[in-house]
């Protein structure tokens, strides 16, 4: 089954860890720290392929991660960057968060190959920390952590011209009859499930023309497949109405088109200001019993509000050229470049380095530290061994995280409670 919406976890690669170590050779037997840095985490990245024409593959996998960077050795060998990891989309995937569902990136006009998550960076050897005071430190920085985001991915199918209208109207048969696709077709609702993509072709001119699968009444609001294949409207420069216009099924045209256009409405009123042509379709089957054309009665409606009617046969091919030759004359007017939606999240602003760290007085002699960032920090750090807690003071210092509790009143023999964790204060 054609699948253009998928929810994946991702997750760029850990920064290595740094090295302790000390030199050690013949005729140095104090030689100093030369721990070396750990290697880069590997980035996650989305690139474009466009041979691939569904979102079918992340069905089956749900997770993907980029290498971690290796630590670094002794002699003050850096450790090895982590090995990115590429993740394959079709052209026109638009990449969401999958809480806010705001646009990351999307996967179309420039936007062929974009580092979604950058790998964490190496941590420092214990050669870096060699002071004066301190010339054999046993300690160094772990690697930073990668980033990690649960997303949604979206397809949204490019094409110049999209056909909509209700099941059975014809769609597939028109574009089968326009284009070089080949779709099935049968006389059953809903025989196409996926939209088909057929190039129209006229000299030197061409345009790309998708059969969107039929709307029902409620598609707005999600009844059917509704919303999986409203999103693909959105791409469309132009909307051709396909309507049974002999009513073949006892539906009234008119009826039809007005419920269609309401659909359109509710799901994202823009629709309606993209350009519209009406295909009456069906016209060889209708027979004059003395009533009024029915091409005729929509040409009235429709034509004063600035929307074209051609009466055409798909199944014949009947008014069809004069249709596409009007396409080819409202797509030369037109600007070229496809409906591209603008990134609404910026993943960088929420990384845990710059998640805020909540701090404050609980009591007289307890104070508080927690948050993201703090909670991520404890989770890579190892308060059992001397490095990890020669990192956990340092970080605190670093991070300004004692004295914005010294200026809230902390002493010496305080309590000091970290993520759930209490700790003695002494200067």
């Amino acid at each position: 089954m054609f699948a253009d919406t998928a929810k994946i976890f991702i997750r760029s690669g850990d920064g290595g860890n740094g090295h302790v170590s000390f030199r050690r050779e013949l005729y140095v037997p104090n030689g100093g720290p030369d721990g070396g840095d750990g290697g880069k985490g590997g980035d996650l990245i989305f690139e474009v392929d466009k041979g691939m024409n569904s979102l079918t593959p992340f069905r089956h996998k749900q997770k993907y991660s980029a290498e971690n960077g290796f630590e670094g050795g002794g002699k003050r060998c850096h450790g090895r960057d982590g090995k990115d990891l590429v993740i394959k989309v079709p052209y026109g995937t638009v990449v969401r968060e999958l809480e806010s569902d705001k646009v990351i990136v999307d996967m179309s006009g420039d936007h062929l190959r974009e580092v979604m998550l950058k790998g964490g960076k190496g941590g420092l050897g214990n050669m870096h920390f060699a002071t004066p005071t301190m010339q054999a430190p046993k300690y160094a920085q772990p690697g930073k952590p990668g980033q990690e985001l649960w997303v949604r991915l979206e397809l949204k199918v490019i094409a110049d011209v999209g056909l909509v209208g209700f099941p059975n109207v014809g769609k597939s048969t028109l574009i089968s009859r326009s284009s070089n696709a080949r779709p099935e077709i049968a006389n059953y609702h809903f025989t196409t499930l996926s939209p088909h993509l057929g190039v129209v072709d006229r000299g030197y001119e061409s345009f790309v023309m998708a059969d969107i699968p039929g709307l029902i009444e409620g598609a707005s609001e999600g009844a059917g497949l509704g919303h999986d294949f409203l999103r693909h409207i959105e791409r469309c420069r132009v909307l051709v109405h396909v309507v049974d216009a002999a009513g073949t099924e006892g539906r009234d045209p008119i009826s039809d088109i007005e419920k269609i256009h309401e659909e359109l409405e509710k799901f994202n009123p823009e629709l309606l200001k993209r350009p519209m042509v009406i295909a009456a379709n069906k016209m060889d089957v209708w027979f004059d019993d003395g009533e009024e054309n029915p091409a005729e009665r929509i040409r009235k409606i429709y034509e004063p509000k600035g929307i074209k009617v051609f009466p055409i046969s798909a199944a014949t091919g009947e008014g069809v050229p004069e249709l596409i030759s009007y396409l080819f004359e409202l797509l030369s007017g037109m600007e070229k470049e496809a409906v591209v939606y603008e990134s609404e999240y910026d993943v960088e602003s929420h990384r845990y380095d710059e998640l805020p760290i909540n701090i404050y007085k609980e009591s007289a002699h307890v104070y508080v530290v927690e948050g993201d960032r703090v909670d991520k920090m404890l989770g890579y750090t190892n308060l059992e061994s001397e490095k990890g807690f020669n990192f956990f003071q340092n970080y605190m210092k670093e991070q300004k995280i004692i004295n914005r509790l010294k200026e809230l009143g902390l002493s010496e023999g305080d309590t000091v409670r970290v993520s759930g964790m209490e700790f003695e204060y002494y200067d």
